[in-house]
């Protein structure tokens, strides 16, 4: 069988999400779409709306085979490790090929980007120093440095996709480009679009507004009627879905409770950050407000939510090093359909990583990261707290036939 992945969070799945399966399995001409899903924290530093288990049914309904998890290390890190890990499980699974959606739709660009900016990687190196020196934030230092190179790149790496796709064209040159890199041009609304738009596809930033901020039947529209179930399902049940606020008294608590030495320990916590999380930490009952008082022009919204999220589930620096340091050591499945377990079954043999399927058999420091911050997302259960403690140790996979 013939194996494509793609790199998701489906925070929801929605309709471009549905459109992206699709035009994967056009483009690569695959039989297995496997997809590494981030569990319960986000690239963005945000815990997700709803738990993996639950976002796993949706991509296995939506069209993909195989769902494995990216763990918290990778999941919750700068794109270049995100990106590395996830390409990484793919190609460690037999996926011949990947495909992400991007602003360019033109793989070939990326190829040609990749090269010209290794050609160019002293210059870029040094003017991405220079910027950050001057009070840029990462992102922004990156996006300056790259149009700073001699040699103009026709790839537009100020477009959050871009950039993305950038990264899994880097990581699979690093991988030995074994893994073929494929993209498809998003259609419709842009990824920071806040509003639902015209058409039946969205962002998934504009669909989350709309859930928090209004009717949740207004983006019903924007998403496959097995989300919509879900989503109405879990805000019947806990009264609303999950977000910062529900963790907020936590993280108050953890700020509160320690000492601005020990708060350093925690990783992306860095330059004084600390002391400014304490002070405004005691003049904010909010999330939302406790990170506008924190936002500075060096800091990006994205950097500081992750240094929240790492404090929140007390993530040394020197564990998370450790674990980025090297490649995924396990891969685990989350769930499948019965095409998808066909194609495990057929690449088993020959997948030099274990398989995971039930956590309590295994002992790698990867899955005890991802039980502890488990341990974490579920105190924001509205109900059944003891319940979902208990989901990372005794969900069996997701089977959808």
């Amino acid at each position: 069988m013939k194996a494509t992945g793609v790199v998701v969070e489906y925070n929801p799945f929605h309709n471009g999400h549905y459109y992206h399966l699709q035009e994967t399995k056009n483009v690569s001409g695959a039989d297995c779409v496997i997809a590494v899903m981030s569990g319960n924290f986000l690239q963005r530093g945000e815990p997700a709306l709803l738990s993996k288990w639950k976002r796993t049914k949706m991509a296995l309904l939506g069209g993909a085979d195989l769902v494995i998890e990216l763990p918290y290390s990778f999941a919750t890190s700068h794109a270049p490790r995100f990106a590395y890990g996830s390409i990484y499980l793919l190609q460690s699974l037999g996926a011949e090929s990947f495909c992400f959606g991007s602003e360019s739709g033109d793989g070939a660009l990326f190829n040609e980007t990749h090269d010209l900016v290794n050609s160019q990687n002293y210059t870029y190196q040094a003017k991405l120093r220079e910027f950050i020196d001057t009070g840029l934030s990462y992102p922004s230092a990156a996006a300056r440095a790259y149009e700073a190179l001699e040699t103009p790149l026709a790839l537009d790496l100020s477009k959050p996709n871009n950039i993305l796709g950038f990264e899994y064209v880097r990581a699979s040159r690093e991988l030995g480009f074994r893994i073929k890199p494929l993209t498809i041009k998003r259609k419709n609304a842009d990824y920071h679009d806040v509003l639902l738009g015209k058409g039946d596809i969205a962002s998934a930033t504009a669909i989350r507004e709309a859930v928090f901020s209004s009717d949740i039947r207004k983006a019903k529209h924007y998403m496959p009627s097995f989300t919509f179930d879900l989503l109405a399902e879990e805000q019947s049940v806990k009264g609303t879905l999950m977000n910062w606020e529900r963790l907020y008294p936590l993280l108050r608590y953890q700020l509160l409770s320690s000492s601005p030495s020990e708060i350093n320990t925690f990783y992306e916590v860095e330059e004084g950050l600390e002391y400014r999380m304490i002070d405004a930490m005691r003049s904010c009952d909010s999330f939302e407000s406790f990170m506008k008082q924190l936002k500075t022009k060096r800091y990006t919204w994205t950097r500081l939510q992750r240094a929240c999220l790492h404090v929140l589930n007390k993530i040394r620096k020197e564990d998370m090093l450790a674990l980025l340091e090297s490649p995924p050591g396990y891969i685990r499945v989350l769930g499948m359909t019965g095409k998808g377990r066909e194609y495990l079954r057929s690449v088993k043999k020959s997948i030099d990583l274990p398989l995971v399927t039930t956590v309590s058999k295994h002992d790698f420091a990867g899955l005890e990261m991802e039980a502890k911050t488990s341990l974490v997302y579920a105190q924001g259960a509205v109900r059944n707290v003891l319940r979902a403690e208990k989901e990372e140790f005794n969900t069996p996979p997701v089977m959808v036939e």
